[in-house]
């Protein structure tokens, strides 16, 4: 089956439970799942249900899409993605996006964990990303043919997205930082002197996700917007060794903040 032929069947597996006509995509990382309980009247549809939908393999991916409200908004919430290091493939979210964006979507809200290079940014954070760095080597986009692969990416985060990302912290009161995401492939964690060129190279965060997602969101045509969640100091920063579980510990006490700022943020994309 093409991706063509996958996004047709998965839309119309979509229409079969829900004629919603979604205005905005989010993406919901590790451990902000929970979001997805402030949908309301949603749709519920198992990935195992739609053509092309990944099965989520990380612990804290539920593998489902909701359709419903949030703040007034129409959404579509993917609750769980694939990354790159659980197939050795970086287009695995090609269909779930094209699907998106054929059932009405035009912009999108990418959220993930993260390690910050910054002590005075430390866990618990927020911050907005303002453009990314792919240490991996990978593109989504390699392999078929075609002029529209060639995606220009020197506004891949919607700058007006980020200003609304930025009324809406100020209208929920929670902190906002903002900074540049570095995507390592995963699943181990990176070196210290990874992080520390990182950092060099201008780099804010780093994490294992968000950048194929961006890419293919670009070529899809969508507007971008993204969210990190920090959830550790990145190696050689602090003393605390890195590990999923203590990801999905933290990202339980900034999941709340998180929550806030995605409600006020998508009430301002309902117009």
């Amino acid at each position: 089956m093409t991706n063509a032929d996958a996004v047709a069947n998965a839309v119309a597996a979509v229409r079969a439970r829900s004629d919603l006509e979604p205005r905005l995509a989010v993406v919901l990382g590790s451990g902000l799942g929970g979001v997805a309980d402030a949908v309301e009247n949603a749709a519920a549809i198992g990935y195992a249900d739609l053509p092309g939908f990944p099965a989520p393999g990380v612990e804290g991916h539920a593998g489902r899409l909701l359709l419903g409200q949030l703040s007034g908004c129409s959404v579509a919430v993917l609750q769980g993605r694939t990354h790159y290091y659980e197939s050795g493939r970086s287009d695995g979210m090609s269909v779930p996006l094209r699907t998106l964006a054929t059932l009405g979507c035009d912009r999108l809200l990418l959220t993930n964990a993260a390690g910050s290079l910054h002590r005075h940014m430390g866990p618990g954070c927020l911050m907005a990303l303002t453009d990314h760095i792919n240490f991996s080597g990978r593109n989504p986009l390699i392999g078929p043919g075609g002029s529209d692969r060639f995606v220009d990416m020197s506004g891949a985060y919607d700058a007006a997205l980020r200003d609304d990302m930025r009324a809406a912290s100020g209208e929920c009161g929670v902190e906002l930082h903002e900074g540049v995401y570095a995507w390592f492939s995963g699943p181990s964690f990176e070196t210290p002197a990874e992080a520390r060129a990182a950092r060099v190279l201008g780099a804010d965060a780093v994490g294992m996700s968000t950048v194929p997602e961006c890419i293919l969101a670009r070529h899809a045509g969508l507007r971008v917007a993204a969210l990190s969640a920090i959830v550790n100091l990145a190696a050689g920063l602090d003393a605390t060794a890195l590990s999923h579980e203590h990801t999905v510990a933290v990202m339980a006490g900034v999941a709340a903040d998180a929550g806030r700022l995605i409600a006020a943020f998508a009430a301002r994309q309902a117009g």
